[in-house]
């Protein structure tokens, strides 16, 4: 190479692997690796050896490499072999290597053909090699044979993609010359991994067995289905010369002599070949690696940060402190007790970005939650009127009523005064469990003593079913104090003197007035895909309108929909959408934005759904109950009242609106009040004053701070990964990661790989000759004749194309990544023949 400073990050990575091995798959970051690629028997064990320059992986029929194999290479004086599974271990008989494999891959994958995503870790160290690091990849492979699995196939692909779609692990594909190019699964997967080809490296196996007078010049200049990064040529043994124990090293000799003496490959020689290959392919690693190593800093750097606290803890743990027990109970509850506190009382200093909890929670049920509840029972305007007219009538009797009666007024208030237990003991429900939930959040911290954790919340949550009960019993108070005497001397209520010139809408409004009530961002769901399909707008709500803007500067209004004759209907949730949506319409069945009878939007929880219905509550657009309505429209459309009871319900209605307001304000004050003082307040101080004697009592203290397996292990792991952490930062601390590294070549046109079955048309300047079918040079055993790489001439059955000499256009730029090709005499281009079917 003469570099040798790039030569030298090879070993750093290498020890970086070590590093991250011995800590497993949790902490494995992604190397720099070469992934070879190919189909079963497209060459890819013979290439690795040839590498090594002994005969070291396993062969046989079928599937034979059933785990990746993360070969690494290292120039040193000696020769000698050693897994990371077996430590300290030298292996100098390479068969004892091809054994250990094979007995590392049953181990995991059994021998029933089997294949695992765990790698085997080989170190090989040799004075005949280049610094490489391959990861040797089980063949692609179709139709299971014998034992192996149905699913083999996606078996194989899905464990290549695990390790090609790294976007820094360089590929090479490996393929045949005795086999279609354009249908290479190898660069196939490639292509759909790296798209640019600046990942890929492309070999070509196998070329000593095309037929005579055939060669595959064009695809390793790069002018035949071009790769960004060309292609490399190599001649492997044969079967024959393995089973006859061929030295490898003549082997190479043989290669060498058949690229000079080869009339297609004479003057491209010196590109060719596996020496040739072991030079790209370390230079290309290297350039890669020194890419990608401030990324690896910054990484590095990340995952120390994130450890660094639990690690400061770990390192503080004294198992052999007599009273550690004893002060570790004492500071565990203490801090359950600030960590309860902080969360209900929002002063935490670990605050949740993701989601409301602990007091925001509970005041979100205070004062949305229970609000909505209770605005929800006011909306059945047809309802409520049939009600009071029945009460008139009931209390009438037989007897025509002349005057508005009391008792109408107090059964109808009373009715309503009774509805008002459901929100409130739901209210109720809703902040025993947020105190439940906040329990088990702020126990998390005392999983490392397990009996210690399941009895401080099971001591918590059992107090506050405890004060639970108590609290509904005194909001069920609350509601019969109202209940027992109906005030009519309020100063806020209108009586009956003013309950004839009042509606109950107008009075609305008029306390609303036009003001904000609420912001925020909505989804509008139903725009159709043709028009640009769902968009997020920011949407203002006033007292009278819906107004949505670009963003929420509020300088690009979009529309503004007024709230008359508006009600609000839930919209069940799309399967292929998380959203939750709730819908707007008009009840006169007018449009209500452009042509949509409908307006959909879209909120990411259901708990905001339900807050923007609660302000939509308050800006008087009600919830549909048209499906309710529907249900009794038989007895609606029979009842009719004369002029003197419409009178009369419209005195009563207008008397229980104004009473009820009263009482649902009354309400919605006492109810938050009662049940934190009767349950929050008192959670709290029973935390501080009596969960540590209630522990004590419960079990030992020796029981309850018995430290988890669990624990033990993770405390052991992190400071080992800690020290892998530091380890592989001091490695990569001294490397100069601003040196420039070799560029890119340029783009080439590799359509081909996206259209594998149309070939690109002969060049008028280069047209080609027939497709000859001599036999090949020498058949050997085991692997017979084949046809060589397709040719892009004519069909089959086309007439030949007459052989016209012309000029050989010039090398591409781009036609090998390596360097450009020497010069040669203009010659015609002879193309291989295609696969005879």
């Amino acid at each position: 190479m003469g570099n040798r400073e790039m030569e030298e990050l090879i070993p750093l990575v290498n020890r970086l692997q070590d590093a991250f091995s011995a800590l497993g798959q949790s902490c494995l970051l992604e190397l720099p690796q070469i992934a070879v690629v190919g189909g079963q028997s497209a060459g890819k064990s013979s290439v690795l050896e040839n590498f090594v320059g002994r005969d070291f992986l396993p062969r046989g029929s079928g599937i034979v490499t059933r785990r990746p194999l993360v070969l690494q290479l290292v120039t040193s004086k000696a020769e000698y072999a050693e897994f990371l599974h077996c430590k300290g271990r030298k292996f100098t008989d390479f068969d004892e290597v091809r054994q250990e494999i094979e007995a590392e891959t049953d181990r995991v994958t059994g021998m029933n053909k089997g294949i695992s995503s765990i790698p085997i870790n080989l170190r090989v160290y040799s004075p005949h090699v280049l610094n490489l690091t391959l990861i040797d990849l089980p063949g692609i492979t179709k139709v299971p044979v014998g034992d192996q699995p149905q699913d083999i196939e996606y078996q194989i692909r899905e464990m290549i993609m695990q390790f090609i779609t790294r976007e820094n692990c360089l590929i090479l594909a490996v393929t045949p010359a005795n086999t279609d190019l354009a249908n290479s699964d190898a660069l196939k997967l490639a292509k759909e991994v790296d798209p640019q080809g600046l990942r890929t490296i492309g070999v070509i196996t196998k070329l000593d067995l095309m037929d005579e007078g055939t060669d595959a010049r064009d695809v390793l200049e790069n002018k035949l289905l071009p790769l960004r990064r060309g292609y490399v040529g190599v001649v492997n043994r044969s079967q024959k010369d393995i089973d006859g124990k061929k030295d490898i090293k003549a082997a190479l000799l043989a290669e060498r002599k058949f690229f000079l003496s080869h009339p297609g490959y004479r003057h491209i020689a010196d590109r060719m070949g596996t020496p040739h290959l072991q030079k790209v392919l370390n230079q290309q690693l290297t350039n890669h690696i020194r890419d990608t190593l401030p990324s690896f800093r910054s990484k590095l750097q990340g995952q120390l940060l994130s450890i660094e606290h639990e690690v400061e803890a770990y390192k503080n743990f004294k198992p052999e402190d007599p009273t550690r027990k004893t002060k570790a109970l004492l500071q565990m509850v203490q801090q359950f007790s600030v960590d309860f506190e902080k969360r209900i009382e929002g002063s935490g200093d670990q605050v949740d970005t993701l989601e409301l909890s602990g007091g925001a929670k509970i005041n979100l049920i205070f004062h949305e939650r229970f609000p909505f509840e209770i605005v929800k029972m006011e909306f059945n305007e047809k309802e409520l009127r049939r009600e009071i007219s029945y009460a008139i009538k009931n209390i009438h009797g037989i007897r025509t009523g002349l005057f508005t009666p009391d008792m109408a007024f107090e059964a109808i208030v009373k009715k309503q005064i009774v509805k008002l237990k459901g929100p409130s003991l739901k209210s109720v429900d809703l902040v025993m469990q947020e105190l439940i939930n906040t329990v088990k959040k702020c126990t998390k911290k005392l999983a490392n003593f397990p009996r210690l954790c399941e009895e401080t919340e099971r001591i918590v949550a059992n107090h506050i079913r405890e004060r639970e009960g108590k609290t509904k019993d005194q909001v069920l108070l609350l509601i019969d104090i109202q209940l027992s005497y109906i005030n009519t001397n309020h100063e806020d209520f209108i009586g009956f003197a003013n309950a004839q010139q009042r509606s109950s809408q107008a009075h609305k409004k008029s306390a609303v007035g036009n003001q904000v009530i609420r912001k925020g961002w909505l989804t509008i769901n139903n725009i159709g895909i043709m028009k640009g399909g769902s968009k997020e707008y920011w949407f203002v709500l006033t007292a009278e309108s819906l107004s949505w803007y670009k963003d929420d500067e509020e300088k690009e209004k979009k529309y503004m929909l007024p709230l008359d004759n508006l009600k609000v209907r839930d919209v069940e949730k799309s399967f292929m959408s998380s959203k939750h949506i709730f819908a707007l319409f008009n009840t006169e069945q007018r449009n209500v934005y452009k042509d949509y009878r409908f307006l959909e939007l879209a909120c990411d929880s259901q708990e905001d759904v339900d807050s923007w219905k609660a302000s939509l509550l308050r800006a008087g657009v009600y919830p549909d109950k048209s499906l309710a309505d529907n249900d009794e429209s038989g007895q609606a459309e029979n009842f009719s009242m004369d002029p003197q009871l419409e009178r009369q319900v419209e005195t009563i209605r207008n008397l229980v609106d104004s009473y009820m307001s009263i009482t649902n304000k009354c309400i919605r004050d006492l109810i938050p009040k009662t049940i934190m003082h009767l349950m929050i307040n008192n959670v709290k101080d029973f935390i501080n004053s009596e969960l540590l004697a209630q522990l004590y009592s419960s079990e030992d203290q020796n029981t309850l701070m018995e430290e988890s397996a669990e624990q033990a292990q993770r405390r052991d792991e992190m400071l080992r990964m800690y020290q892998a952490l530091k380890e592989a930062l001091v490695i990569i601390g001294d490397i100069n990661s601003a040196t420039v590294s070799t560029p890119a070549p340029p783009p080439v046109d590799d359509s081909w790989l996206q259209h594998p079955r149309r070939s690109p048309p002969p060049s008028p300047t280069n047209q080609r000759r027939p497709t000859l079918n001599a036999p090949p040079t020498r058949p050997t055993s085991g692997r017979g004749p084949a046809p060589a790489i397709p040719s892009p001439g004519p069909q089959s059955g086309a007439p030949p194309v007459p052989f016209r000499p012309g000029p050989l256009p010039p090398f591409p730029s781009n036609s090998d990544a390596f360097g450009a090709p020497p010069q040669v005499p203009s010659r015609p281009t002879r193309a291989p023949p295609s696969v005879p079917r």
